[in-house]
């Protein structure tokens, strides 16, 4: 099966330099030889069929024509022993927790900027930093970031690194929840001799914590929403099952209306009081009336009902200024100011291209790093050095030129690979791990989270817009723990 895999020169998540399986997929790669091809190959496309009945799609925008398509799945999962996970699990607490002090100080005294800890510009003249709106408000718990979706790779060592901090509306939770349930229906055989990790109460520690925003003004049992843009967000699938699993009501715009700064919501029995808006919405369509006044999803008079305190939105307004790719590199200061701790696990080095002397390294060094846009997401607007033709490193080498602010530059890592089978035989391919923090009351991270896999051999991007797939991810239980997945 893998006899033409090749390991060097990266770290293999299954594999030792020698080909032989690590020790926690030891089990697994046992019971892999008694498939036949034609078993793999069947299964393969079972497994690509169910995500296409179950309706299981995202949308990718081309020059505004919108394409539905399947996220591709690759059934060799990502396995993580429980020691390792622990460290992740602990780091990405630690992380979420600066980060939401860091919102909590910009939008308050602004400490970290008066000590000039965090560059005052990057802040201020950050395109997502919402002071007029957002300052001065007293939010439940204190607490700005609801969900992060923080992203994680490995480098040529094995060890873990921060590629990025999503905290406005970080998606892809029903990925995870969809691959393990197309995997233990698919190769129930795999789950007969692992002891994983479950899923089954993770919704509800969410919906808690969901409720656990709740104003204080707030008399009864609280009614907690889900706004979306609608079906044509490219991860509506994501929204449906969310607000589905939790049992709140899925709603957009203009399903809601604000009354004397209260926010309702229309149902055939008339008006009900809304308390918490988990939103799908980006900032500037929340409210037409604060924002952009062109927005036909957002709710008009919403920013004023959260300001007096009457309703909870979920992640908090502004977080954008906090997961920008130029402030990311400032995070590991963030760790020792607000909690005098070391970080747990480190960011990737961080070129700032505004500083002349980093900018003319940048810019003499350009076809060995990668390049990305701080304001973009999804793998867009981003150049990878060691990929990328003469023509695309001139194009990027005058962007960073005209406007240094709005880029940054990376090392190129070795990712880490794992191998993958799509239908045909096995490959290795790079892989990244997006791990769901949730914090409400209490904090909770997701067992495992999105593994997602560049299924292009070679390629780099995994998102899925850019043609990456996903993986179940394991996290193996403790040996006393035991019990089934």
């Amino acid at each position: 099966m893998f006899q033409s895999y090749s390991v060097k020169p990266f770290f293999d998540e299954m594999f030792e330099e020698n080909k032989q399986p690590k020790p926690h997929y030891q089990n697994f790669f046992q019971l892999l030889q008694h498939f036949s091809e034609e078993e793999l190959r069947e299964k393969h496309e079972t497994a690509q069929l169910s995500f296409l009945r179950q309706g299981i799609t995202f949308t990718v925008y081309n020059n505004n024509v919108g394409t539905e398509r399947t996220m591709p799945f690759d059934f060799v999962p990502i396995i993580i022993p429980p020691e390792e996970w622990e460290l992740v699990e602990k780091g990405m607490i630690q992380r979420a927790e600066a980060l939401n002090l860091f919102l909590e100080d910009v939008y308050g005294e602004q400490r970290i900027l008066n000590d000039g800890v965090v560059p005052r510009n990057l802040v201020e003249e950050n395109p997502y930093y919402y002071e007029k709106q957002v300052k001065g408000i007293e939010i439940p718990l204190n607490n700005h970031i609801f969900l992060a979706g923080i992203d994680l790779i490995r480098d040529e060592e094995g060890k873990y690194h921060v590629l990025e901090d999503n905290l406005r509306n970080p998606s892809g939770m029903s990925y995870v929840y969809q691959n393990r349930y197309v995997m233990r229906q698919v190769y129930p055989e795999f789950f007969a001799k692992h002891s994983v990790q479950t899923l089954e109460h993770q919704m509800t520690h969410m919906h808690q914590a969901i409720l656990d925003h709740a104003p204080v003004s707030q008399k009864g049992k609280p009614l907690a929403v889900l706004l979306t843009p609608g079906m044509y967000n490219s991860a509506y699938y994501d929204h449906l099952f969310l607000a589905q699993q939790m049992g709140i009501e899925l709603v957009e715009g203009r399903d809601l209306v604000v009354q004397k700064n209260v926010v309702y919501m229309k149902s055939i029995r008339g008006l009900k009081r809304v308390d918490i808006i988990y939103r799908r919405i980006d900032d500037d369509f929340l409210d037409p009336e604060a924002f952009n006044e062109d927005s036909a999803l957002g709710v008009p008079g919403l920013l004023q009902a959260y300001r007096d305190g009457n309703v909870a939105i979920l992640n908090g307004i502004g977080n954008g200024v906090a997961d920008d790719k130029a402030i990311y590199a400032y995070v590991p200061e963030m760790i020792r100011y607000y909690l005098d701790e070391e970080p747990l696990i480190e960011n990737v080095k961080t070129y700032l291209l505004e500083n002349k002397e980093e900018r003319e390294w940048v810019l003499d060094h350009l076809e060995e790093l990668v390049v990305k846009n701080v304001g973009a997401s999804g793998g867009y607007d981003m150049l990878v050095g060691p990929h990328a033709s003469k023509e695309m490193i001139e194009i990027f080498r005058e962007k960073i030129i005209e406007s240094p602010h709005q880029y940054i530059a990376q090392p190129t890592i070795k990712l880490s690979r794992a191998p993958a089978y799509q239908g045909d035989n096995f490959y290795p391919c790079h892989v990244d791990l997006r791990v769901f923090v949730m914090r409400g009351k209490e904090t909770n991270v997701l067992p495992g989270g999105l593994s997602r896999v560049a299924l292009k051999e070679g390629s780099l991007v995994v998102n899925s817009s850019q043609g990456g797939g996903g993986k179940d991810t394991w996290v193996f239980k403790k040996k006393e723990e035991g019990g089934d997945s």
